[in-house]
């Protein structure tokens, strides 16, 4: 039996949700706030935190780990640069959910996950 192996599948196959997340990671660092799920912005919230943690300390490991995830440059720039620093006496908690209630089409739970500020 193995335990403590919950995760949020999202109903895709791993290299779906993978990418999914690194669409949702960075347009969040872009934007500052998205509108998606509630089920995608806590799994988003995983991957967004580790890398504003990352950031943080900004070495040359960091910045390539960083890459590893986010698709361009821009993205991981701005994550580095004028994300990052906003945290540097913050130990986690760097984004916020808030629920906007149910979408018209489906029903399905929307939220906002944003960067606190």
């Amino acid at each position: 039996m193995r335990h403590n192996s919950k995760k949020s599948t999202l109903g895709r196959e791993k290299a779906h949700r993978d990418a999914l997340m690194r669409n949702l990671a960075q347009s969040l660092i872009l934007h500052g706030a998205i509108t998606t799920t509630q089920a995608k912005a806590k799994a988003l919230r995983s991957v967004v935190e580790p890398l504003v943690t990352k950031a943080k300390a900004g070495k040359l490991h960091d910045r390539r780990s960083i890459m590893k995830v986010l698709y361009t440059q821009e993205a991981v720039n701005k994550l580095i640069h004028d994300i990052a620093p906003n945290y540097k006496d913050r130990n986690g908690g760097y984004t916020r959910i808030v629920k906007i209630g149910p979408r018209r089409n489906d029903g399905a739970d929307m939220a906002k996950i944003e960067f606190v500020d």
